[in-house]
């Protein structure tokens, strides 16, 4: 294990990414049913620069909240976060982790955007099946309230995600 350089990069990334998704939870817009976050440009950027193994600090990010820890949405914690009308975006951060991980392995630019691409709308995917089940809101009006509003900034993000991860190692 020791001079491990793989597995130290690992943790390192882990711990900043698990810090920055919960950092882009408190730059937010407020917004009903769910705000506008940073956390999914953070999972995005974890994707494309961790590969597959983005899905360890998504995955921890989840696990950490639901036991407690203050890292959702304003300091937010628990269950019960999970259990709201966010619960599905935040759960969808996992599988977009890595979908987007092993999208970013690929050489080509287009499938490593096409793939931040489709994690970003699998998130939004989440929570509007999530928005539909937890809250009884009819199903356009959860696709409108849920999804078509935020293509746009996440359209912004998944560039952002690429573009800042073609210069990082």
């Amino acid at each position: 294990m020791f001079g491990d350089l793989q597995r130290s990069r690992c943790i390192a990334y882990t711990t900043a990414f698990i810090g920055l998704i919960t950092v882009g939870g408190w730059i937010s817009v407020p917004f009903v049913p769910t705000p506008f976050t940073l956390q999914t440009f953070f999972v995005l950027l974890a994707g494309a620069v961790m590969k597959r193994d983005a899905v360890i600090p998504a995955t921890l990010y989840v696990a950490l909240g639901a036991l407690g820890l203050p890292v959702f949405h304003n300091g937010v914690a628990g269950i019960g976060v999970l259990l709201g009308p966010t619960g599905g975006y935040i759960i969808g951060f996992i599988p977009a982790a890595l979908i987007a991980g092993v999208a970013c392995e690929s050489v080509s630019p287009a499938r490593r955007i096409a793939g931040l691409a489709i994690a970003s709308v699998l998130v939004l995917l989440c929570g509007v099946a999530w928005l539909i089940g937890s809250t009884g809101m009819a199903p356009a009006t959860a696709f409108f309230l849920g999804m078509i509003i935020f293509l746009p900034g996440d359209a912004v993000k998944t560039g952002a995600a690429y573009l800042i991860a073609r210069h990082l190692p």
